[in-house]
């Protein structure tokens, strides 16, 4: 074990963000740590890495345990070089042999480091200020290992995603995976809201949301695992509420009989029954947060019929003597998605504003319809709101709210978004990143557009959030331009890829794998012509495949899984039939177990079926 919470809560400013929360870590765990925005992940998440304290509660850590922790937002002196501010972060960081005191020793771990990390000789010595989103957060990265000695047992990544193309988390995905400085032992908890990134490198999802016991779901295996859990903890969740009211309402009516009616053992039913109405309260507080945890979205469209909006032949465009794209051709009409791939600064919102008419193409024509397309746009620079500015003008510029020809109430339509009723009158500096996208959201659904331009929506986005953005994005009746890194929405939504290099490249293509496919092959001759190929790095699964006959106590044990299955079976559904019983549903306490016997028992189910197949194709 690496590290231990047990039972910690915490408050921010007269809010309680979670209670009785309760966490462990052990070597080699990868933990997403996902929630809605506001649940306190990223506190929690400071909690762990020793930069603040719980308010109850304790957090253990294993004896001599390095931690690092990088922050959603970094902090770098801005005219500092990149070697500068790792060698900084390194200059009394706790190597393997102690402390770094010589400012020598600490230049030579940055310079290991960077280049561990991606860094070139051109990126380490430009200025922090100077660097794209993408190299900040490999800094950032750099920094955080240097103040370890470049030696971690714990990653502890907040947001680590936001505003980073494709590339990046990818370089993410492989870190966090394979960590820098470390073996298979080295842990990682990050909070994100990637999807794709969750399935991809989680081995543990944990929830943290007030829709749970003790606020957390935790669930072994990946994204799309963890999905499944969550469906059924919240259905026996449900199915609880369902049969404690039955049982509720029983006691009311007992109650409501007369003393001498109800006889012996009054005292103790009467007991019970305001137990189980305690139990009641809970559970419907607990399910009403799991069915309120989204905002709800629709767009509007203008409803005109006109097939093609938009038509780009063959254009080209340069910005500040560099050539971005060129011989781009696309049409876009009503239901069609165009996705825009491509590292940052490589010229998509460039084209954006070109397919727009908001800038003129150097080479080539584009045809709009007539009357030209009405657009709105969700940018990525969200800072058109005055700090000083109330909620209420933000979210309703004109004082009134009209939605879809219907009148709103200032507060009806924030509480669409989420936001509590004594927020309206605070100012917007004093929202968080998820509660400006979702004011943007809500201003863009007042107004009516035949194309709808998303240029990266998902950032500061819970996972309920886009999931509803998603929906609303794919019944709108109109076209789409969306620029985003976030892969599960490309996937569900992208009628069409077009990926740019910021070198005049365009090409397009049928899906994101397909895009990233090509990409790589295009780079490929380039990094072997400037560096020998690394290493592969083949896990112990694929090493055990590769061979071509079972042992003998592999065999044993394929002869004996169908068995261990059966077994292991009856088990969950025996862990299933006890979610019915009304004794176990109306006891809070056996109803927690009970969901996490069922939880551990189909988990044992999976892994049995995932091993038999292993050796059944290698038998």
């Amino acid at each position: 074990m690496l590290l231990s919470a047990r039972a910690i809560s915490k408050t921010h400013s007269l809010q309680s963000l979670f209670r009785g929360v309760s966490l462990t870590i052990d070597e080699g765990d990868r933990v997403g740590l996902i929630g809605p925005n506001g649940a306190g992940k990223s506190t929690l998440l400071k909690l762990l890495a020793g930069q603040d304290q719980p308010d109850e509660g304790v957090i253990v850590t294993s004896k001599g345990m390095r931690a690092v922790y990088v922050p959603q937002h970094d902090h770098f002196r801005e005219d500092a070089t990149a070697r500068e501010a790792a060698a900084a972060a390194g200059l009394g960081g706790a190597g393997p042999s102690g402390v770094i005191h010589d400012h020598h020793e600490a230049e030579v771990l940055a310079d290991m480091i960077l280049e561990r990390v991606g860094f070139d000789a051109a990126h380490a010595d430009s200025r922090a200020g100077s660097l794209s989103g993408g190299w900040r957060k490999r800094l950032s990265v750099a920094c955080a290992l240097c103040s370890c000695g470049g030696e971690p047992d714990l990653l502890l990544l907040d947001e680590p995603t936001n505003h980073l193309d494709l590339e990046g988390i990818r370089w993410l995905e492989e870190l966090v995976k394979y960590p820098v400085g470390g073996g298979a032992g080295v842990a990682s908890v990050f909070v994100t809201h990637d999807r794709a990134f969750l399935e991809s490198t989680a081995t543990r999802v944990v929830e943290l949301s007030s829709a749970y016991p003790q606020g957390t779901l935790s669930v072994d295996g990946n994204y799309t695992e963890f999905l499944r859990r969550k469906e059924e903890f919240l259905a026996g969740q449900a199915r609880a509420e369902q049969a404690v009211a039955n049982l509720v309402r029983k006691d009311l009516a007992w109650l409501a009989r007369g003393a001498q009616a109800r006889r012996t053992k009054a005292k103790s039913r009467a007991a019970a029954g305001y137990e189980r109405m305690d139990v009641l309260a809970e559970l419907k507080e607990r399910n009403a947060a799991a069915a309120s945890s989204a905002v709800r979205v629709g767009f509007n469209a203008t409803g005109r019929k006109t097939r093609k909006l938009i038509e780009a032949k063959s254009i080209a465009k340069s910005m500040g003597g560099r050539l971005l794209f060129r011989g781009v051709d696309l049409e876009l009409g009503v239901g069609d998605c165009l996705g825009l791939l491509g590292p940052n600064g490589s010229g998509k919102t460039t084209l954006i504003r070109v397919l727009t008419g908001e800038l003129p193409p150097d080479e080539g024509r584009v045809v709009r319809s007539d009357p030209p397309p009405r657009v709105a746009v969700f940018s990525q620079h969200r800072r058109e709101f005055e700090p000083s500015m109330r909620l209420r003008d933000a979210l309703s510029p004109l004082g009134g709210v009209t939605y879809r020809g219907q009148e709103m109430h200032i507060t009806a339509w924030s509480r669409r978004f989420l936001f509590r009723d004594e927020q309206l009158e605070q100012p917007v500096r004093s929202l968080s990143g998820g509660e400006l996208a979702r004011i943007h959201i809500a201003r863009i659904m007042l107004e009516e557009a035949d194309v709808l331009v998303l240029d990266e929506p998902t950032n500061d986005l819970d996972i309920p959030t886009l999931e509803t953005l998603e929906e609303a994005l794919e019944d709108f009746p109109g076209a789409l331009i969306l620029v985003t890194h976030d892969r599960a929405m490309l996937d569900r939504l992208a009628t069409e890829i077009l990926a740019l290099d910021g070198s005049g490249f365009a090409g397009v293509y049928a899906s994101v794998d397909q895009a990233l496919a090509s990409r790589s092959q295009a780079a490929r001759p380039r990094e072997q012509a400037g560096k020998a190929p690394a290493a592969v790095r083949t896990s112990p699964t694929e090493t055990d495949q590769r061979k071509k006959k079972l042992t003998y106590a592999e065999q044993m044990e394929l002869d004996g899984m169908e068995k261990r299955i059966m077994e292991a079976e009856s088990k969950a559904a025996a862990a299933h039939a006890a979610l019915d019983d009304p004794a176990v549903l109306a006891d809070h306490a056996r109803m927690t177990r009970a969901c996490h016997a069922l939880s551990e028992a189909q988990a044992a189910v999976d892994a049995l079926y995932a091993r038999w197949e292993e050796l059944g194709s290698r038998a």
